[in-house]
């Protein structure tokens, strides 16, 4: 089974296949996605890559988390599961009016 990986503080050049080619030296990579700000086109400076083998992405996590990429030094740790977001009034951001 795979493994989901989070990878954090990122330099805004990095994209999807930049990501990819990172960690495919480690093993083979599912998917890689930056995420990117809706309204600005622009990275977040974080993403999630799939590593298909849980071993390579032990490794590649042993060998990438601190290493400079791109001028920065990236974190690399397993993804923890999204958590549902709660859209009630009183989390709206209306102050809890409501509408």
């Amino acid at each position: 089974m795979g493994k989901n990986l989070y990878v954090g503080n990122l330099a805004y050049s990095v994209n999807d296949a930049t990501l990819m080619d990172a960690f495919n030296q480690y093993g083979e990579v599912g998917s890689a996605k930056v995420i990117m700000d809706r309204e600005t086109g622009r990275s977040k400076g974080f993403g999630f890559v799939e590593m298909i083998d849980a071993q390579d992405a032990a490794m590649a996590m042993d060998k990438l988390n601190g290493r400079n990429y791109d001028g920065r030094p990236m974190t690399v740790n397993e993804a923890r599961p999204s958590v549902p977001r709660s859209y009630n009034s009183s989390s709206s951001g209306r102050n809890g009016q409501g509408y």
